[in-house]
């Protein structure tokens, strides 16, 4: 009911006392605080960007936290919360130093401890802080302002993993809060970044609202991606979630709302005359679409089920789905996304030469009995639930019993954290996707894993080779040897079926006109917007 109440505010621009607390509208008299309204893609359930890697929580991540290093458009890491740092002449010693006045939101200032505690605890969930521990000799503090890393062998990822753009971003936060266990979420969201998380005004389902922090220090550079000078222009950014598409359209031509993360694809024709609607694509380095299976459970515990997959999907269907408009997608085979250094067809022929015979003999060779096979079906992200839909009337075209189990996107980390078997309400298959800047890398790339229930992304590939050509990689400094890697790891995914690549796109964003400075980056970043 709170919902649709929502939609008809939204729906004839009314204002009431209603309104004004799920909207932020004011009933008396004109007040000058500037407002940034922001309708993001999914609610934001789970607070902890370390405890998850779902988007909604790392673009709140960056309102709240910073990071130590961070990367510019070049995607060359920057100095961010550091004034610099020293790298010894053997590679094994690295010395931070921190800028001067970095103060937490409860007023304490940021110390080297805290920020050891922070890695430390990004490290326990991430892929490339996972490879940068088995690195690791120590972490030292040396005072409140420097501190020390020691590395048991060089290790040439040091700065990109500690500037890693996207999930998990290593976000700093006090050493009493990352001293939380990493398989918890901390109890109190407290960061340095240039918006206080205002706990008040969070209704789940409905709203978030972040106040500016009054006391950030942006940097002087320009911002660049992640990189430069956060310059915050609002008091106030509320992020006002709205799962009816249409409800949101209306709400941003009605001028009810500023910005829209993810526009479904199919009204985007419907905004592109407006003038005073700019649909743009801000992350330039696109998406790629995962069909993600669960290799503890079976049948896809067997490796020819998987590959059934890769013969049973064509990109192309997927995509006319989910995005319609051929100018916001590609085909593309490549693991590590399509235009990157890593760019290669091996191993491909499968995914891009559907069969749905060869589909239905592996299916079957891989062990599959007729059981059902569970699909979570996230209904309030469009490209998801697109997804979802083609998967399962693709798997029941290869002979398998489907059951849909229609979900919002909020309980979705939960579940797929679930190791369960089936009986005992596991699952079989989820879809994601992850932008550019998480695939490039196979250190970035944590569906490419293969570290097991131990170390691996949800569904927990296990594969040796996998992991050692990962390591190979991370060691490897010559971009020629990473290349003849990166296709070494490919041939071996298109083995293993860690995830099926359901093709790429560049979603675009949809935002007022009045609106000024909008980044390009492959994160929605709230700072540098005016209005």
């Amino acid at each position: 009911m709170l919902r649709k109440n929502v939609r008809n505010i939204l729906k004839v621009g009314v204002c009431s006392v209603f309104a004004s607390m799920v909207l932020g509208l004011s009933v008396g008299p004109a007040i000058a605080e500037k407002v940034l309204r922001v309708a993001p893609h999914a609610d934001l359930k789970n607070l902890d960007p370390i405890w998850t890697t779902a988007y909604i929580t790392r673009n709140h991540g960056y309102m709240v936290y910073d990071t130590l290093i961070a990367m510019d458009s070049n995607l060359m890491p920057q100095p961010q919360m550091l004034e610099g740092w020293k790298v010894s002449d053997d590679s094994l010693t690295y010395t931070f130093t921190l800028r001067e006045g970095l103060a937490w939101h409860d007023g304490a200032p940021v110390t080297s401890a805290d920020c050891i505690a922070s890695i430390q605890r990004w490290s326990k969930r991430d892929g490339m802080g996972q490879k940068l521990a088995k690195f690791t000799e120590s972490w030292t503090a040396n005072n409140d302002k420097t501190f020390t890393l020691k590395l048991n062998e060089p290790y040439g990822l040091v700065l990109d993993s500690l500037g890693k753009i996207s999930s998990n971003v290593p976000f700093m936060m006090p050493e009493r809060l990352a001293k939380t266990d990493a398989f918890e979420a901390v109890p109190e969201v407290i960061g340095s970044g240039p918006f206080v998380f205002d706990k008040d005004g969070y209704i789940p389902g409905v709203k978030v609202t972040y106040r500016k922090n009054t006391n950030y220090k942006p940097r002087s550079e320009p911002a660049s991606y992640a990189a430069g000078g956060k310059v915050v222009h609002f008091d106030t950014v509320e992020w006002l979630y709205i799962p009816d598409p249409a409800t949101t359209m209306n709400a941003l031509i009605n001028d009810e709302i500023d910005f829209w993360e993810t526009p479904s694809p199919d009204l985007v024709a419907g905004m592109e005359g407006n003038p005073d609607i700019t649909i743009k694509v801000i992350d330039p380095l696109g998406t790629q679409g995962w069909l993600r299976p669960n290799h503890l459970n079976p049948p896809f515990d067997n490796a020819k089920a998987r590959q059934a997959l890769l013969h049973m999907v064509k990109q192309e269907d997927y995509l006319q789905a989910i995005i319609g408009d051929q100018k916001f997608w590609r085909t593309c085979a490549a693991y590590f996304m399509c235009d990157t250094p890593l760019d290669t067809d091996i191993g491909s022929g499968p995914l891009m030469n559907q069969d749905l015979d060869e589909a239905r003999r592996l299916l079957k060779e891989g062990g599959y009995n007729g059981e059902t096979l569970i699909l979570m079906d996230p209904t309030d992200i469009p490209v998801l639930h697109g997804a979802s839909l083609v998967t399962a009337q693709m798997l029941r075209k290869i002979g398998a019993k489907v059951e849909v189990q229609a979900m919002d996107w909020s309980p979705l980390p939960s579940r797929r954290a679930e190791t369960k078997s089936i009986a005992d309400g596991g699952w079989n298959i989820f879809h994601t996707y992850s932008t550019g800047a998480d695939v490039a890398s196979p250190i970035a790339n944590i569906g490419i894993s293969g570290g097991c229930v131990e170390e691996a992304w949800f569904g927990w590939p296990c594969d040796k080779m996998l992991e050692d050509l990962r390591d190979q990689f991370s060691r490897e400094s010559d971009p020629a040897k990473q290349v003849e890697i990166g296709i070494a790891l490919q041939k071996r995914a298109y083995e293993v079926v860690p995830y099926v690549n359901y093709g790429q796109w560049f979603q675009p964003t949809a935002y007022r006109s009045s609106l000024k400075g909008v980044l390009i980056s492959p994160v929605p970043f709230f700072w540098n917007i005016e209005k």
